[in-house]
């Protein structure tokens, strides 16, 4: 049966019911459900916008009308997306012979939406599209440590782990977009014949599709779906420096005081983990901070913010897990002992999706952080094997013992910037190894988590990056060097650092960050100081040569800060990418589809990456411009017409930048 209901287009058969609504500009959101009652939740959606649909009921189907996108469901129930060109965009795969004069009408019997009771209420969700043209691009979906940028044919895993983010907004080259807004773990297959998503454990169907003519509208209506970042504070504009660890106050001024000797521009420096006394007690540990009172003054006289990190164990021996037990704002298990981690102390995670427990936490981190004048968290986590989401009842899966757990990364994100919000502060900026969709308007900057210092582990980062943008989350970073391993004295890691560094300058946040050899000595027997830090890792531990190009791009990253402003600011209004894919930027120039190496920072700026041992000379596609127009090098000002190859040659010192005359 189909009918129209309180402006949605309606189908129900059987136990299913289906719904299509008007949900922003030139889109639907679609759900269904096989239990008494559709879900309410709207997980990454705004509330619902006051868009109304043409909708018109015809004997053998019905169709809704909004702006650019039309939906069509038959009579059997068999949905479809065109555009208003009439282009087909989406179909559902379905063969079965409701339909007998549907042309796919098989004998196979297979669903386009198939529910698979589970134990317990919930189902086991397959949905499935129709691959209607092979020669079709899939961009988005989040961060996956892999080096493609077209996800056409691939095989992703919606889950969360540390370095892998899935942000299940999907950009076509066929003109649509669609987020799959459903937050239970599952799979995502971009097939060449079936394209197809599951939960693996849910209640409906929901997904919301969108139809535009370039990819800038398809991502313009997805950000005023789901939120835009705030704008990005001044400090997030420029160089932020970082290792693991800092082990004591000294060490850290020490760092501070030779970039401003040095006359090297510096926005902020990080205090990483266990700078506390046990996990769970979130303050300074007083035998290796002894006064953090006149560090971060010191910092402020030398115009450097401060950044701590923040996780959320607690340790069964601190000061606040009996307080906090007894208030309930720790995980729970259904079994077994509770212990989540036994990583440097026996922890338990607090319960984020307790909005008591968020304000408990926001109250210690105010009280010994913010009011201190710290505006800048890293919330950090201890790398769970598998995240779920829902953005009010999230679970956090780390291992069959436990039953629910902190929300990671959205609320515990909301529990600080809903605070600092209540504080009237200025925005907080949350830097998150994760993110789902939605995650970027609580102030989410989302790092690519703990990353090997290789080439192909750089080469990753590039698709990761590009990717998160078209899946609207613009604010994104990443360990220049790597964080895992590599050796400052080592000439080839040196060189790695050099090629990261250069293109860490044209990234949406400059952050130096890692792990390196060799480990430094313990530095004391209590607290966090049994937690031992790798070499130094400032731009001068890596010799002269190597600090005199990082001393010129440092230099290039302010020369650009007002540039990086505005593009902020297209990120906070628009939900705009920082970086770019060429295709974004150039959507009529076909080659541009085809490049993943090549990206451009902002609208202005075309960046070429060196991203091989050894390379000193690229071949370079600028793409075609204007007839008023031209490329002009960065380095050596020369300009070139557009809609050409050219041979560019690299040096150490140089990566090819064209600013776009």
């Amino acid at each position: 049966m189909i009918h129209e209901d309180a402006g949605r287009l309606c189908f129900k058969y059987d136990a299913e019911k289906v719904w299509i609504e008007p949900w922003g500009d030139n889109a639907f959101r679609v759900r269904a459900t096989k239990v008494a009652s559709m879900p309410t939740e709207d997980w990454a959606l705004n509330k619902k916008p006051a868009e109304k649909a043409d909708i018109a009921i015809h004997d053998t189907h019905a169709c809704a009308v909004n702006g650019k996108i039309s939906a069509t469901i038959t009579k059997g129930g068999k949905l479809s997306f065109h555009n208003s060109d009439g282009k087909l965009l989406l179909e559902e795969y379905t063969r079965n012979r409701r339909d007998i004069v549907d042309p796919k009408c098989s004998a196979i019997e297979v669903e386009a939406r198939e529910f698979r009771p589970i134990p317990g209420g919930d189902y086991h969700l397959t949905y499935r599209l129709e691959s209607l043209d092979l020669s079709e691009k899939i961009f988005g979906m989040g961060q996956y440590q892999q080096p493609y940028l077209n996800l056409k044919g691939h095989d992703l895993e919606l889950a969360h782990r540390n370095s892998q983010a899935s942000v299940p907004f999907a950009v076509s080259s066929l003109g649509y977009g669609l987020l799959w807004n459903n937050p239970a773990i599952g799979r995502a297959v971009l097939g060449s014949n079936i394209m197809s998503f599951e939960a693996y454990s849910t209640k409906s169907l929901d997904y919301w599709v969108v139809a535009g003519d370039t990819p800038a509208e398809i991502l313009e209506s997805y950000a005023r779906v789901t939120g835009t970042v705030p704008m990005m504070p001044e400090y997030g504009l420029g160089f932020w420096q970082c290792k693991l660890r800092y082990q004591t106050q000294e060490e850290l001024l020490e760092v501070a005081r030779e970039y401003r000797r040095r006359q090297l521009p510096i926005d902020l420096i990080v205090i990483d983990f266990f700078h506390w006394p046990k996990q769970g007690e979130w303050k300074f540990d007083e035998t290796y901070w002894p006064d953090p009172d006149a560090m971060i003054k010191e910092l402020k006289d030398l115009r450097i913010e401060l950044m701590v990190s923040i996780w959320p164990t607690v340790d069964k021996k601190s000061e606040n897990f009996e307080e906090m037990r007894e208030q309930g704002h720790l995980i729970r298990v259904d079994r077994g002992v509770r212990t989540g981690l036994d990583f440097e102390g026996e922890t338990i995670h607090f319960d984020a999706t307790n909005p008591s427990a968020r304000q408990y936490v926001w109250n210690k981190c105010k009280e010994n952080y913010f009011s201190k004048g710290i505006k800048t968290f890293w919330l950090d986590e201890a790398e769970p094997e598998y995240t779920a989401y829902d953005f009010d009842n999230y679970r956090y899966h780390l291992g069959s013992n436990l039953s629910i757990g902190n929300v990671y990364p959205r609320d515990y994100a909301r529990a600080f910037f809903e605070g600092q919000e209540k504080e009237g502060q200025e925005n907080i900026v949350n830097l998150l190894r994760c993110a789902w969709a939605g995650s970027q308007k609580y102030g989410a900057l989302v790092w690519s988590g703990d990353i090997a210092s290789s080439w192909s582990s750089f080469r990753n980062q590039l698709a990761a990056g590009l990717n998160m943008g078209l899946a609207g989350i613009p604010w994104w970073t990443t360990d220049i060097g790597g964080f895992h391993g590599g050796d400052p004295t080592d000439k080839n890691f040196r060189e790695l650092f050099v090629r990261w560094f250069q293109w860490g300058t044209f990234c949406p946040v400059m952050r130096l960050h890692g792990d390196r050899e060799p480990r430094q000595p313990q530095q004391g027997t209590t607290g966090g100081a049994t937690c031992c830090s790798g070499a130094d890792n400032e731009v001068w531990s890596y010799g002269p040569e190597v600090y005199e190009i990082c001393k010129t791009y440092m230099g290039i990253r302010e020369e650009i800060r007002d540039y990086t402003r505005g593009l902020m600011r297209q990120a906070h209004e628009h939900g705009t990418p920082v970086m770019r894919t060429l295709f974004y930027e150039f959507p009529h120039d076909a080659k541009c589809w085809e490049i993943s190496e090549q990206y451009m920072y902002g609208n202005k700026y075309l960046c070429c990456p060196v991203l091989e041992a050894g390379q000193t000379r690229l071949a370079i596609y600028l793409p075609a411009l204007q007839e008023d127009q031209k490329w002009v090098s960065f380095s050596n000002n020369t300009s070139y017409e557009g809609g050409q190859t050219i041979q560019f040659d690299c040096p150490l010192d140089t990566m090819p930048v064209f600013l776009k005359s």
